[in-house]
């Protein structure tokens, strides 16, 4: 007995040796047959903490997808990995690299994507995966180039164009970490009704969700972005139909997208909105509660792959530097608070290429402190002081957003409370001891800085300006060459207002009085004047022969008055003189000008944010469509020109079944499930020999 149990052990361990062995080798066959990462098995990747950790982004714009002979076309460098790591070295953890394949691909049918292009994409790909950066990349300028239109005129053409992009983008990409997501298209925009327009996004999209689900390798989970209608998140039933669109794909791994760049008439500074006021900030609330209630709510993730001011595709100093600086502190900070992952718009305006040095330190060092906190501000950054006139003590308003003051700070010398400056509640008094003293020499225009600085947060800078009135002079010339000869004297323009005769608006945009920095008119401090944007004459295109008051409004209070005569292509000014501080403003009624109208409903049918010129791009001009998109033709352009204060209502969306973590059932899952139905068996059978063995010794 003890020698057949002998004998039964040394059978069982040799079958359990045998069956481990004839495991392994069959697990080591599966594997080399159907390679799967680790990750791709993980059947707990979460979505939502994928793009929590994407959390802040920035965009490589105008490169690959400037429309030109190669990635410099636009005005940007060649990129390099010393870019790359300088942006994970400021901070972000995600970068967004827009490409354009119009004129780098071959004809139909193949449509073949030139090869060192698609080499020179990959690098900065393997460079962003290095630096341990998520990627995103999309088909960017496309969308206006030929999808536009292709889509109404050349369905079919259209579609097969599109899919051979993805096509082979997902099977040169398959086999990349899950770190790179795919995003179907930029600011996808559409000639048709809007019922065509929504269905030629589902097509797209649709199309795209199933070539790369189907392509292989690590695609069958990888993360992928759909846009809204025109990446704009302004109209509801425009975020219904994504979210319907999610919900019937039932797919976990799926990211909805947005594009965000402000209330329009303050983002290009047109009509008087020339502050961050509530009406300004309560939309920035308003859309990013939509946003939130449609897709985050309902378990979907939200990126903003865009967001900015419309108004630098001009110039970053179209909007006020403190204003601006609201805007951006808040805009952040409430994005963050509805979950939404943000990625700053860069077209080179931003970050330095090649000194890697930000161009507006005090704009970076406000947002990086909102991607944690928030950051105290004040009504204004600045204090103007006439040369001449008597100083007096001067209040600012602080806003601490939860902070409390700590210093007030001169050239990194801490000043004294009680001698220098005051602090009653949340006003900061500068004293007038402390402001004389900061402007003996009297010289025009920035005298000193102040730095306020809090518990949190970035600091606050405060620039004190001596300044006295500005002065035009008379000039003559034509529509081509016209400036106004202006003396600044340290003040600095906040807007112009444009009237006929007969009180009503003059110039473009004459559903207001108050005309687009930048766009309409543009001072040149350097140079000693105000001119008139060129392309296609703009402001003197659209302005009726005759006589116009224009009315300049500076940040001191100053009020100029000039006059305007057109006859044909000739222009003829005389100045008129200045109106005292404080008697006049465009302050009284933000947004509407003097005729209170709202905006976008002037008798000339134009909607507020649409551009008339169509400059070619990297003249940094404005040639967009309201709402689709982010100025294309022009570099750095945004998005989101939709009609001030429009949006349908907040309709709570229809629930589905976004909570369900179930993969798609993609080719690689098949062969998962069939690996486990062949272990499954071998198991089954070892048990099945082994008792029957046992079975046969025990007898």
């Amino acid at each position: 007995m003890r020698m057949e149990l002998k004998h039964f052990n040394c059978q069982r361990l040799l079958l359990c040796k045998s069956s481990m062995m004839f495991f392994a080798f069959f697990l080591m066959i599966s594997m080399m047959i159907f390679p799967q990462s680790s990750e791709a098995n993980d059947q707990d990747f979460d979505v939502n903490d994928y793009v929590k950790e994407m959390q802040p982004g920035w965009n490589l714009g105008n490169t690959f997808d400037a429309v030109g002979e190669d990635e410099t076309a636009w005005g940007n460098p060649f990129v390099t990995k010393e870019l790359i790591e300088e942006i994970a070295n400021q901070g972000f953890n995600s970068i967004r690299i827009p490409v354009t394949f119009d004129q780098r691909m071959a004809e139909g049918p193949d449509y073949t994507i030139d090869e060192d292009f698609l080499n020179r994409v990959t690098q900065a790909v393997d460079w962003s995966l290095d630096e341990d950066l998520y990627v995103m990349i999309n088909i960017h300028h496309d969308s206006w180039i030929w999808l536009e239109a292709g889509m109404h005129e050349d369905y079919d053409e259209s579609i097969a164009r599109f899919d051979a992009i993805w096509e082979q983008l997902a099977d040169h990409f398959k086999d990349y970490p899950m770190e790179l997501m795919f995003e179907s298209i930029n600011e996808p925009r559409f000639w048709g009704s809007e019922e065509e327009k929504l269905g030629y996004l589902y097509d797209l999209n649709m199309s795209f969700y199933d070539i790369v689900r189907n392509s292989g390798g690590m695609n069958d989970i990888r993360p992928l972005v759909l846009p809204t209608l025109d990446t704009s998140p302004d109209h509801q039933h425009t975020l219904d139909h994504l979210y319907d669109t999610i919900i019937e794909l039932d797919d976990p791994n799926l990211i909805s997208t947005i594009h965000f760049y402000g209330f329009w008439p303050f983002s290009v500074n047109v009509a008087g909105y020339t502050h961050f006021d509530e009406e300004t900030k309560g939309h920035i609330i308003e859309t990013f509660d939509r946003v939130y209630d449609t897709f985050t709510a309902n378990d979907i993730p939200v990126v903003l792959g865009e967001f900015g001011l419309l108004g630098f595709d001009t110039h970053t100093g179209v909007i006020q530097q403190g204003e601006k600086l609201k805007f951006f502190e808040f805009m952040i900070h409430y994005a963050k608070e509805k979950e939404i992952t943000h990625m700053l718009w860069d077209n080179g305006q931003h970050f330095n290429r090649t000194s890697f040095e930000w161009r507006d330190q005090e704009l970076y060092d406000i947002m990086k402190a909102s991607w944690e906190t928030r950051s105290a501000t004040a009504e204004s950054n600045f204090i103007y002081l006439k040369r001449g006139e008597e100083i007096e003590d001067t209040s600012l308003q602080l806003h601490l957003h939860g902070n409390e003051f700590v210093s007030l700070l001169l050239d990194g010398q801490t000043l004294i409370e009680g001698e220098d400056y005051e602090l009653n509640g949340d006003a900061l008094i500068i004293n007038a001891s402390l402001l004389e003293e900061l402007t003996t020499s009297q010289d025009l225009g920035v005298n000193a800085k102040l730095t306020a600085t809090f518990t949190q947060g970035a600091d606050w800078y405060i620039r004190v300006i001596s300044y006295d009135t500005p002065v035009m002079e008379d000039a003559s010339g034509t529509v081509r060459d016209f400036v106004i000869p202006t003396q600044f004297n340290g003040d600095d323009l906040k807007t112009m207002e444009a009237i006929y005769p007969d009180g009503s608006a003059a110039g473009p945009h004459n559903w207001t009085t108050f005309k687009e920095f930048g766009y309409a008119f543009s001072p040149d401090y350097e140079a000693n004047e105000i001119y008139f944007p060129y392309g296609e004459y703009r402001f003197f295109n659209e302005l009726n022969d005759g006589e116009v008051e224009l009315t300049f409004y500076f940040w001191s209070g100053e009020v100029l008055t000039y006059q305007l005569t057109k006859d044909g292509e000739n222009i003829v000014g005389t100045f008129v003189g200045a109106t005292p501080p404080g008697t006049g403003d465009d302050d009284e009624t933000p947004g509407a000008g003097d005729d209170g109208e709202t905006p976008g409903t002037g008798d000339d049918g134009e909607t507020p944010g649409t551009g008339d010129d169509d400059k070619t791009p990297g003249t940094g001009e404005d040639d967009e469509t309201p709402g689709t998109g982010e100025d294309d033709e022009t570099p750095g352009a945004g998005d989101n020109g939709e009609t001030p204060g429009t949006g349908d209502d907040d309709k709570t969306p229809s629930t589905g079944s976004s909570d369900e973590t179930k993969l798609p059932d993609t080719a690689t899952n098949l062969y998962n499930y069939l690996l486990i139905g062949l272990l499954m068996i071998i198991v089954g059978g070892t048990v099945t020999i082994f008792s029957r063995k046992r079975k046969v010794v025990d007898m």
